[in-house]
């Protein structure tokens, strides 16, 4: 079997997933995964991953979906080797950070698993101030332009909130540093639930490098006081 995703744009209502599941059906498609990016104005935009007996029966798929009534294709790729679930690659991730022990490497885990859990053709952890690349993947624009292209956006409140943006980049900043994860593709728009995944990954980042700042400080006031108490000990003696 052949295993594709197949984004698709259908009527918000009733039935609409299913007539479209039936189209595959009729070419000797199978359905494995869905995974619901976007809601809204009476339309949803679905990922669906589909397999079938034969790479060649992909235009047949299409013609059939798009004979459902206000249904379009978007897209069809092939599968990554290794079949994704967003919702359990979400939290593998999110896993991962929690367990990075340094900066750097917390900046590395997010780096490397935005890549892969978005598709993008780039990711870059950019310092926002000393325009700067921190960890990066693929071959991103120059750190001036990211840091450039994260301040204009942010003139926008719906694009800083991460409810929408340009099609072919996506970026999210940490609170509490001056560091913005930018991701690029194209042909493929980002969309909502990868926007607000997106958001939700800096947040345990912003969380965990405060977590490691304290550790850090809490270790350097330990050994003060160790140094101090050896030091009282020296002259007592």
């Amino acid at each position: 079997m052949e295993t594709f995703v197949v984004r698709v744009w259908l009527p918000d209502r009733p039935g609409a997933l299913g007539a479209v599941a039936s189209r595959i059906g009729a070419v000797r498609g199978d359905v494995v995964g869905i995974d619901i990016l976007e809601r809204g104005a009476g339309r949803a935009i679905d990922e669906l991953v589909v397999q079938l007996p034969d790479a060649g029966l992909v235009s047949l798929l299409v013609t059939e979906i798009d004979q459902v009534d206000g249904v379009d294709v978007e897209d069809v790729r092939a599968a990554p080797e290794r079949m994704y679930d967003a919702r359990l690659d979400a939290l593998e991730t999110a896993a991962l950070l929690v367990a990075a022990t340094t900066p750097a490497e917390l900046l590395g885990v997010l780096v490397s698993h935005a890549g892969s859990d978005f598709g993008s053709e780039w990711v870059a952890a950019v310092d926002l101030d000393d325009r700067v690349l921190l960890a990066s993947q693929g071959a991103p624009p120059p750190p001036p332009w990211l840091a450039a292209f994260v301040a204009g956006s942010r003139t926008s409140a719906p694009v800083a909130a991460g409810e929408c943006g340009p099609d072919d980049v996506a970026w999210a900043a940490l609170a509490d540093a001056s560091i913005a994860l930018v991701l690029g593709r194209r042909g493929r728009p980002f969309r909502a639930r990868e926007r607000r995944q997106l958001g939700a990954l800096v947040r345990i980042v912003d969380a965990r490098l405060a977590e490691l700042a304290l550790r850090d400080l809490l270790l350097d006031e330990r050994a003060r006081r160790e140094g101090a108490a050896l030091g009282s000990a020296a002259m007592a003696n």
